[in-house]
Parts: C-alpha cells; structure tokens; sequence
C-alpha cells in the first residue's frame, strides 16, 4: 500500500514543485545558456527501477572544453563559476521533476549511478534497483560523497530493506536541513571519490 502512497506523494509534490520553482528554472536555464553558449540541460542515461535504463535531466554544470587531442577535460577543469553556485544552492537537480513525473525516479531512494557500473555490483548492491532511484537518500543524508564506496552501497542496500514512510520522512526532513545549512555539498565529486569501477577492479 506504501508504495502507492509515495508515488502519489512523489507526483503531486514534483508538479507543485515544478509551477512554484518555474521562475528559478527559466532563470537558471537562461543564465547557463548565455555563460555556456549551448544547451543548459544535461542528459545522461542511467538505470532505475529493475534496471530499466532513462535519462536524467539535470542542469548542465560543466563546459565541454577538450584537450590537444580532442578529448574532454578532467571535470574540475570543466566546472563552471556559474555551475559552482548551481551545484552548491542544489538547483541543478530541479529538472529531475520531470523525471519524477515520468516515473523514472522518486524523491528519495538511492542516486541513480552510471549505467556502466551496471557489471560491477554484488549481489547486495544489485538491490539497489529494486526502488525507483531518488533524488535524495539514505547515503546523501549520511554524507553525500565524503562517503566510500562500501558506506553509499551499504547506506543504499539499507534504505531499501528498511523503506518505510517514516524513513522517506526522516531523509526528506534531513535533505532539507542540509540544502539549507549547505552540508555535505561537493561540487566537484571527482576530487573526494576514486571512480566506482576503478575501486571494484581494485579490490
């Protein structure tokens, strides 16, 4: 029955959402636009429920500057001032309404990861897509990505063998908290976490 709940929850709270924050968006949108000079929305296919592949859409935070050899810069070297202030104020993740909408992701359960991780979960970690990913969860409230690898798959797995209403509750109260006080915000993850496959070959 919960289950139900929560995407009623989920889709009258991301419409709400999406009318009150248009201003922000259009806003944002335009100014990312204008600094970039290219499209301000960023897509990027990633697993959700039963590994069901969608594309996530945030607000694109990062030029596409290359090296000499045509290839893209390291991420630090791509982020942008603008994108900085986006990632820290956590606007980029506006878009993800629509997302919700759709029913590709919910707003809370485990981030939605790369699709090329796909190979490398355990049987425990395969958990994970189970739920709907979220935008918020159990690891973001823990310590988003000053956590290792084992802590987010072990905060994930948790979340989805206790999910309840009063956990979905206590993160969304907790995610509110620190959006507000600006907690556990990275805005350049690379710099905190090895790449997840890199760490699975090396273990």
């Amino acid at each position: 029955m919960y289950p139900f709940f929560k995407r009623l929850f989920d889709v009258s709270l991301s419409t709400f959402l999406l009318i009150i924050t248009l201003p922000v968006t259009l806003l944002t949108g335009l100014a990312l636009a204008f600094a970039n000079g290219e499209n301000p929305f960023f897509l990027q296919e990633r697993p959700g429920l039963n590994e069901k592949i969608f594309k996530i859409i945030k607000f694109k935070t990062m030029n596409n500057k290359k090296d000499g050899d045509g290839h893209l810069l390291p991420d630090k070297d791509r982020l942008t001032s603008l994108g900085k202030v986006v990632r820290k104020l956590s606007i980029d993740e506006l878009p993800q309404m629509i997302n919700i909408i759709k029913g590709d992701m919910s707003f809370v359960g485990p981030r939605p990861l790369l699709v090329s991780y796909l190979p490398y979960y355990t049987g425990d970690e395969k958990l994970r897509h189970t739920v709907r990913p979220g935008i918020t969860g159990l690891a973001q409230v823990s310590g988003r990505n000053n956590l290792t690898w084992d802590k987010r798959m072990e905060k994930d797995i948790a979340y989805v063998k206790n999910r309840s209403f009063a956990l979905d509750f206590k993160i969304f109260r907790m995610t509110f908290k620190k959006v507000i006080k600006q907690e556990d915000i990275v805005v350049d993850p690379q710099s905190h976490m090895v790449d997840f496959i890199t760490y699975k070959t090396n273990l």
